[in-house]
């Protein structure tokens, strides 16, 4: 996988990229990145690697920490209240938008199921996310999420206290 800005840093032009595709040395897996054909694309990272402000959350978030078995069909991500994605991008995932200062409260590096590392909020962060986000996440989807946080021999209780505190969901 490469992006058109790596094309650029290593000295090559973007009419190469064009070139490479036409000739099937290379497939477009998003705007900007580059995959070899026949292999798989990485949609989580792909979409990661367009913009540095991405964090994965809610229920792509509860996937990537084991929360879920469910593979979201739309990944939701989180950026602050003052960026703002392209409009391509905002058609290709949910987006969520919080305050600056609480942007990268949570962030953890966790693997997607083809191995690549995304940047996503940690267990505690999600659950947090979830129950803030309530009246737009499928009621189940919450209640199995807090169910299997429980059950989960990784929690961090306090955390979830303190996170709970920031996000103003200590009484739920």
């Amino acid at each position: 996988m490469i992006t058109t800005s790596q094309i650029a840093e290593l000295g090559f032009t973007r009419a190469l990229l064009s070139v490479y595709v036409k000739e099937g040395l290379l497939e477009r897996g998003r705007h900007g990145i580059y995959i070899l054909p026949d292999s798989i694309h990485d949609d989580m990272y792909t979409l990661m690697m367009r913009s540095e402000k991405i964090i994965f959350s809610h229920d792509t978030a509860l996937f990537l920490n084991h929360l879920s078995d469910r593979t979201p069909f739309i990944h939701s991500v989180t950026i602050p209240s003052n960026t703002k994605l392209s409009k391509q991008m905002q058609e290709e995932c949910i987006c969520y938008y919080i305050k600056p200062e609480l942007h990268k409260l949570g962030i953890v590096n966790l693997k997607t199921t083809l191995g690549n590392t995304v940047r996503c909020y940690n267990a505690e962060r999600t659950i947090c996310d979830l129950l803030r986000s309530r009246n737009k996440i499928d009621e189940e989807t919450v209640i199995s999420a807090v169910k299997n946080y429980a059950a989960s021999t990784e929690k961090d209780l306090n955390l979830l206290a303190e996170y709970a505190v920031v996000f103003g969901v200590a009484k739920y």
